[in-house]
């Protein structure tokens, strides 16, 4: 239907429809989008299929607990820093390490912060921004950042140099861009060079004031498109996200905080080893992701959302000033209350990028990051678990050791993966507001992705499975009618 070829329609003898759209673009990692449609044209179903199994948690097992943060990182090249700071937070633990020197604490944020920034970059730039700035329904070989670059040729500087930017905070603090090395357990194995701490400073100014500009640029585009932004996709929901002792967003370390649609305190103050007592997960036959959901709540209505728009809603506040002022502005459009707009997350995402780059400030005239005092050992301990805010959201990593140092089990609930049960339903609200009755287009089915946009789902990274996967294939005849089922376990 898209003249790509990755759009197929399966009409039935009764008129149903079944509209297929695979893959999802502008993501990270495989997906696919079905949508049942009854013989009146009303949407009767909408899924959204991660159909890749990556299975990191199980070729894990039986590797040394020292290589895990090095290994663990290659579930994605798109934020592998997140998995590395993570797992080597986990191992921290493991080493029996609680608190770790300012100079490798402050590495880890200087590379964490950095890694938010330039990630956050990827996706409003070059993955969201053709549909905001140049519409939903713009011809498709329009429809990319190439052509945001050409109507807009500012946009398309922030979003080489931005990323850029973040990119050159996580090799000056891990040696390399992408799958770098700074975590051992412990401590970290560098601190910040006088060269490399100069050469980041020379930048900083310039990229506060871009993702400044950013952010002026998206709010005109919200106040022209007012009604669209807060309905597109949206729904109330409960939030979860990391907090400091005294309520700021922080993105690398905390305690669990998860409030309902009404921003009542489900529940706070959750250390990261205790996270088993509020979440539980799920798996579902027909995806490989998993689909968390707060245990005191149950599976119906303990769903939740991650994120930046779950880290504003969350917080109480943001330390940073230029960021607080803008966070300030964007609570007014909850009225009061807390913001439930899904294309919200875009908003989020520029106010985080804001506080990062100010926070990357910050530690660049932090001399402790030139500091010598670089690893702690304490008494082993034969589990770890570790909690970090990844540019998507809350990510969790658990490993138990052996007394060999052996990984013996991992469990890893990614940010996407907690957003499961609501990408899904973004995917039908939107089904059902923009293709019941109608004739289906291409731009019609292009507001199913920017649903799923709007979360910057990484599906590589959340594609697990607790337990066993079995292989199913099912064959239908032209009507839908299964005609046979075969399981390979």
């Amino acid at each position: 239907m898209d003249g790509s070829g990755r759009t197929t329609v399966v009409e039935t003898s009764t008129g149903s429809r079944k509209i297929v759209i695979d893959p999802v673009t502008r993501v990270e990692g495989h997906g696919k989008v079905t949508i049942q449609l009854n013989e009146a044209g009303e949407v009767e179903d909408a899924r959204f299929h991660i159909v890749e199994f990556r299975g990191f948690e199980r070729f894990i097992q039986g590797r040394m607990s020292w290589e895990v943060p090095v290994i663990v990182q290659r579930l994605c090249g798109i934020c592998p820093v997140s998995h590395h700071l993570c797992a080597g937070k986990a191992m921290d633990v493991v080493a029996g390490v609680d608190r770790l020197t300012p100079t490798a604490e402050k590495m880890r944020r200087l590379m964490h912060y950095g890694q938010v920034l330039q990630s956050n970059a990827v996706n409003f730039f070059h993955l969201a921004s053709p549909d905001l700035l140049l519409g939903f329904e713009a011809p498709v070989a329009k429809r990319n950042i190439i052509g945001v670059i050409e109507a807009f040729p500012e946009v398309g500087k922030w979003a080489i140099f931005i990323r850029k930017f973040g990119q050159k905070v996580i090799a000056a603090t891990g040696g390399r861009r992408i799958h770098p090395r700074l975590c051992v357990p412990g401590g970290v194995n560098q601190n910040l060079t006088v060269e490399h701490r100069d050469d980041l400073r020379g930048d900083i100014d310039q990229i506060l004031q871009w993702c400044q500009d950013a952010l002026s640029l998206h709010k005109s585009f919200i106040g022209d498109n007012q009604a669209l932004y807060e309905t597109f996709a949206s729904f109330p929901s409960s939030y979860m996200s990391l907090v400091g002792p005294d309520g700021r967003m922080d993105l690398y370390d905390g305690t669990l905080r998860a409030i309902d649609a009404d921003g009542a305190v489900i529940f706070e103050g959750v250390n990261p080893a205790e996270y088993r007592d509020h979440i539980i997960e799920e798996v579902r036959a027909w995806s490989y992701m998993k689909f968390p959901h707060i245990r005191a709540l149950g599976r119906d209505s303990g769903w939740y959302r991650v994120g930046p728009l779950a880290q504003l809603n969350v917080c109480a506040f943001i330390d940073t000033p230029i960021a607080e002022a803008a966070r300030k502005d964007f609570k007014a459009l909850g009225h009061g209350g807390l913001v439930h707009s899904t294309l919200s997350y875009h908003w989020a995402r520029l106010i985080s990028m804001i506080h990062c780059a100010e926070t990357i400030r910050n530690l660049l005239f932090d001399d402790e990051l030139q500091g010598t005092d670089l690893v702690v050992a304490g008494e082993r301990r034969g589990e770890g678990v570790a909690i970090i805010e990844a540019p998507r959201g809350t990510l969790i990593h658990h490993y138990t050791v052996d007394a060999n140092d052996e990984v013996t089990g991992a469990n890893l609930i990614v940010s996407t993966t907690h957003n499961n049960e609501a990408m899904n339903r973004s995917v039908r609200k939107v089904a059902v507001d923009y293709l019941t009755g109608r004739e289906i287009t291409e731009g019609l089915l292009n507001h199913i992705e920017v649903a799923i946009r709007a979360y910057d789902p990484c599906l590589s990274c959340a594609t697990h499975a607790l337990g066993d996967m079995p292989l199913i294939v099912t064959l239908e005849d032209a009507d839908g009618a299964v005609v046979a089922t075969r399981v390979k376990e």
